[in-house]
């Protein structure tokens, strides 16, 4: 089957947000595999039970730094997933035909019966180090079976991605407005920018939880990679901005892309609709594109 690209709209919200998600996109039978190969849980500590995945072969050890296309068998649970039409034709949109293999880990959020009832939510961090670029890594997070309230599913922050920090040092903020917590169905799929603002929940349930993650980087210029066909014409156009009559239409991806999300402020807030129209520039490979006009008004210097 042929990949199926994000479309505009998708991209849009992926610059505004940070993230793209694909709710049970993988068959229940892929879920059936990958899981079976993880064993039961039956280990006493968390250190056992990583011990006795290790030993397994059901996720392979790859070198970083080698081309995704071949990382993982064909007939392997990974590789049936990364091989779905909406997965390979977002992971094309997001980081070009033939991306980069950087790691992956498959997270674990332990049950009390595993730590003596101390269970701890993971401090809130951005992935790696400071990392200035507009060029970006994509990190999957598979959740391989569903993952209720209880279970502490990845918690992070819409929007954040754009706020370039060092890795732990927001550790200290906790329950911010908008936050999300994951909840799904098995087989979804979450494709972060590698900066947005995330952690693991607490699990207090009596399941074993995790997360399978892969971290891809691009080996080509990220622009318009994506089935860009459902731009219109007047994409760039300026609209009227605070005083216009009902006859006034907003293109859909400038909506999106000045869209708040519920932690920005009223002031600095504005800084994110900077951030994100500068970040869909380099999507869309135009320098001169703008929203609302936020980021035009502020390059008016002349010699």
């Amino acid at each position: 089957m042929a990949e199926v690209l994000l479309n505009s709209t998708q991209m849009a919200e992926f610059a505004a947000l940070g993230y793209v998600r694909m709710d049970a996109v993988v068959p229940n039978e892929i879920n059936e595999l990958f899981l079976t190969g993880l064993g039961d849980g039956g280990a006493e500590t968390p250190a056992d039970q990583y011990a006795l995945l290790r030993e397994s072969s059901t996720i392979p050890v790859v070198q970083a730094g080698v081309p995704f296309k071949g990382a993982y068998p064909e007939d392997s649970a990974l590789g049936q997933i990364v091989n779905l039409p909406r997965v390979s034709g977002a992971i094309r949109s997001l980081v070009g035909a033939d991306p980069v293999f950087d790691h992956h880990f498959l997270h674990m959020t332990f049950p009390p019966r595993f730590t003596n009832g101390k269970g701890s939510a993971q401090h809130l961090h951005q992935d790696s180090t400071i990392d200035p670029r507009r060029a970006f890594d994509i990190q999957l997070m598979y959740y391989p079976e569903q993952v209720t309230a209880d279970m502490g599913g990845t918690r992070f922050i819409p929007g954040s991605h754009l706020r370039v920090v060092s890795e732990s040092s927001i550790g200290r903020y906790q329950n911010m407005k908008g936050q999300q917590q994951v909840v799904c169905e098995a087989g979804t799929l979450l494709f972060m920018h590698m900066g947005i603002w995330h952690g693991g929940g607490r699990n207090d349930s009596d399941q074993l939880r995790h997360m399978f993650k892969i971290r891809l980087c691009p080996r080509e210029r990220q622009c318009r990679l994506w089935d860009d066909s459902d731009l219109g014409n007047d994409h760039s156009e300026q609209r009227p901005i605070f005083w216009r009559d009902d006859s006034s239409s907003r293109d859909p991806v400038q909506a999106i892309l000045t869209h708040p999300q519920p932690w920005f402020e009223a002031d600095t807030g504005r800084l994110e609709y900077i951030n994100r129209i500068r970040f869909w520039r380099y999507l869309l490979g135009d320098e001169d594109y703008d929203a609302d006009y936020w980021v035009t008004r502020v390059e008016n210097e002349y010699p």
